[in-house]
């Protein structure tokens, strides 16, 4: 039987996102895979690049054949420079980490000395007159 490695689209219509699968090469395009090897979003800034490296190498090594694609894929990851002695650079850029929301939320109430402008959740009118009517009766 024929190994490929190569891509399966997911996705949207203008957002696609890939794994990168090993499957029969006589399967379709999107049909059912031996095994998914890894991830491949090229529309992000930078593009997320996520390959399992142990399994790639197995992979190649038995014989799988790599399509185009894939193998700029693995390049950049440094799983074909391991498998064919290539010295050619390779390298991935990181993804930037996510800001967490509450950390900036928290700052900026630091930075307005912990009084916020507003409040963080707002009331319907009526249920703010009924507390307002009841600190008035318990004064009273």
């Amino acid at each position: 039987m024929a190994v490929k490695i190569r891509l399966k689209r997911l996705g949207k219509i203008r957002s696609p996102h890939y794994r990168i699968v090993v499957m029969d090469a006589r399967a379709k395009r999107d049909g059912r895979a031996i095994e998914e090897i890894g991830l491949y979003h090229p529309k992000n800034d930078p593009s997320v690049i996520q390959v399992d490296s142990e399994r790639a190498q197995y992979w190649l090594g038995v014989g799988a054949q790599p399509t185009d694609a894939v193998i700029a894929l693995f390049k950049r990851s440094g799983d074909w420079q391991a498998f064919s002695g290539d010295t050619s650079p390779s390298g991935i850029i990181p993804q930037p980490e996510k800001v967490d929301k509450v950390a900036r939320f928290n700052a900026a109430l630091a930075e307005a000395d912990n009084e916020p402008a507003t409040a963080a959740i707002s009331r319907a009118k009526r249920k703010a007159s009924e507390p307002e009517a009841e600190a008035a009766e318990a004064e009273a």
